[in-house]
């Protein structure tokens, strides 16, 4: 089952251990972990790691290293559905509260499954999306 969609930032600073992640979405996916629920990353979020290594604001390997976690069944981290029904709930999220179309795409997701968003983002946070942060 799972217990919320994790923005890229909050995704790579869990599997890092990177202190910018806050103390609410840290014990937030720590307590999804133990209870054996997962965090959902919608797939934007890896094309965006992608674009921020080629632009040299992340390390390369960081896309590897969260493909692994992925790829690792007993990893809290999952990866989401991208479909037409998320591309449906998008519309549910307006556009002049959240321009930016990757955040949309995040912000759909978690409305589509029904679970909050990790991540600290102030446009999402200001929308009619859940959040944690």
């Amino acid at each position: 089952m799972i217990a919320g969609v994790a923005d890229t930032h909050a995704a790579l600073w869990f599997l890092f251990g990177d202190s910018r992640l806050s103390a609410a979405a840290k014990d937030f996916i720590d307590k999804a972990a133990m209870a054996r629920r997962k965090i959902a990353l919608a797939p934007i979020s890896l094309a965006e790691v992608v674009y921020l290594a080629e632009k040299n604001r992340l390390p390369v390997s960081a896309f590897d290293d969260l493909r692994k976690a992925l790829a690792n069944p007993n990893h809290v981290f999952e990866e989401a559905p991208f479909t037409a029904a998320v591309v449906d709930a998008m519309r549910q999220v307006p556009r002049s509260q959240v321009p930016d179309m990757p955040d949309r795409i995040v912000a759909a997701t978690g409305l589509y499954l029904g679970v909050p968003v990790i991540g600290r983002d102030g446009r999402i946070s200001a929308s009619i999306i859940q959040t944690v942060w």
